[in-house]
């Protein structure tokens, strides 16, 4: 593998966090899908028997940014820490899920646990692929807890039963994406 500029890089994960916050207060992540190059993929983990994938730039944006990220308006994702490999173009960064909605005692309810994505840099600031990885259990029992409380939005209501309803567009039976996740 090429060893890449660290400067580029840097300036890389600057950009992909500065574009985070933008969609954030939007309510609205398919923009990041300019981040990511033609052919890219996004995928991950969902627990013991699935997996999503999206393949393509396309795919990013519609199923990934669009699909996966509705009901999660109003969310934030703050990245804590990154860690750059300027000679495979890797980049690790960290992040927290945090939802908008708050406990009785004020505190917002978030995934506990440690969550992030695994980026590969493909040049002219575009990643060519991201693998993200979060505690499911967590995020489960966070939902749970959520539901419980009456916490959840309607549109969050809504992702709970789109997802019930049956295999989405982009998710997978466990090594049977049309990309491997590792």
């Amino acid at each position: 593998m090429p060893d890449f500029d660290r400067a580029e890089l840097d300036e890389m994960v600057r950009r992909w966090v500065a574009e985070n916050q933008a969609c954030e207060e939007k309510g609205d992540w398919k923009p990041l899908a300019e981040l990511y190059a033609e052919d890219a993929t996004y995928g991950w983990n969902y627990g013991p028997t699935q997996e999503f994938m999206a393949v393509g730039r396309d795919e990013i944006r519609d199923i990934a940014l669009g699909q996966e990220m509705e009901g999660l308006e109003g969310w934030t994702y703050p990245y804590q820490e990154f860690v750059v490999d300027e000679r495979s173009g890797n980049v690790i960064g960290l992040w927290k899920q945090v939802a908008d909605a708050t406990r009785e005692d004020g505190s917002h309810y978030q995934v506990d646990g440690i969550g992030g994505s695994w980026f590969r840099y493909g040049g002219n600031f575009q990643w060519s692929w991201q693998r993200d990885f979060f505690d499911f259990g967590n995020v489960s029992a966070l939902f749970m807890e959520m539901i419980t409380a009456n916490a959840l939005t309607p549109g969050m209501m809504k992702r709970i039963e789109r997802s019930g309803a049956g295999p989405l567009p982009g998710w997978y039976k466990i090594n049977t994406a049309p990309v491997a996740l590792w």
